[in-house]
């Protein structure tokens, strides 16, 4: 009997206890829909005032969130002291000392993607929009966040990339300039005048109309190969995959009537045939003789 009674009692003041805190609790409650709102209108005027900076969305986003992040955890931390009064700055500080440690190694990989993130923000490379590859992913940017970003593929399947893969690998821009560089191998026969067959392909490059103006179309001789000499033809056009591929038929179009045009041989890839001798016929075992068969 002694242990229930104990046992009601310590019921009975927590009920107390939670009566008495109801005001402190709503007061708190009250706090928080203030810091809701606030954090609200704080990111409506930070829109206003980045809206006036040419800045990018990726970096108007991240001041969005900073400006959030700082509004709850003012209205929070205000909240917390509403309801424990005997929380005090000093003991909230060393509280948050450990726990930081804690939560730091149980949110490794978060924090390293939240801090990767901001720094993508950050940096004035790798917009939305660009092209990248990574790691052997290659898509359109669509989506920056704070932990991850949305890659388009080319086929359009979306990929999530954690933003501490693309920190930390090298990671190729193919849109950073509005043009780049594009190559093919072209196999001439080996009767042909290369000097001619150089010039002839220069002249077809260069008539066509995806290839740049403005840069020089390289010709090189490149290897002997099997069947051909083989040349090594570069020029400048769009640096989107499609312009890539749209300049790329265009020009293998264009080098073909070119060649056909000036009587130049492209080679089908010779291949040798090694036949080995003859392996011997075995002779085949005699069948048993008559007279083992009557015996």
């Amino acid at each position: 009997m002694d242990t229930v009674n104990i046992l009601l009692r310590q019921l009975v003041r927590m009920w107390q206890g939670f009566v008495a805190a109801i005001p402190s609790i709503i007061i708190a409650l009250a706090i928080i829909m203030l810091t809701w709102l606030a954090a609200r209108y704080a990111k409506r005027i930070a829109d206003r005032l980045t809206a006036q900076v040419n800045l990018r969305p990726s970096l108007k986003e991240l001041i969005d969130t900073i400006v959030s992040i700082a509004i709850w955890i003012v209205g929070l931390l205000i909240a917390a002291t509403v309801v424990l009064p005997g929380l005090t700055p000093a003991s909230l500080v060393a509280g948050l000392g450990i726990g930081t440690i804690a939560i730091g190694f149980a949110f490794q990989d978060f924090f390293q993607n939240f801090l990767s993130g901001i720094i993508i923000m950050v940096r004035k490379k790798m917009r939305i929009g660009d092209v990248i590859e990574c790691e052997g992913i290659i898509g359109r940017v669509e989506h920056i966040s704070l932990r991850e970003t949305h890659l388009r593929k080319l086929s359009n399947e979306l990929t999530i990339v954690p933003n501490s893969t693309l920190f930390k690998n090298p990671v190729e821009i193919l849109t950073d300039g509005a043009e780049r560089r594009h190559e093919i191998v072209v196999g001439i026969a080996y009767d042909a005048d290369l000097d001619l067959a150089a010039a002839v392909l220069r002249e077809a490059v260069e008539g066509v109309d995806q290839v740049s103006k403005e840069r020089p179309v390289d010709i090189f001789a490149r290897e002997f190969s099997a069947s051909s000499v083989d040349f090594t033809v570069r020029w400048w056009a769009g640096s989107k995959p499609s312009d890539m591929h749209a300049s790329r038929d265009a020009v293998i179009r264009a080098i073909k009537r070119a060649l056909d045009d000036a009587g130049i041989e492209i080679p089908y890839p010779y291949v040798t045939n090694i036949f080995k001798e003859p392996m011997p016929i075995q002779p085949v075992p005699n069948g048993p003789s008559k007279g083992e068969e009557s015996a």
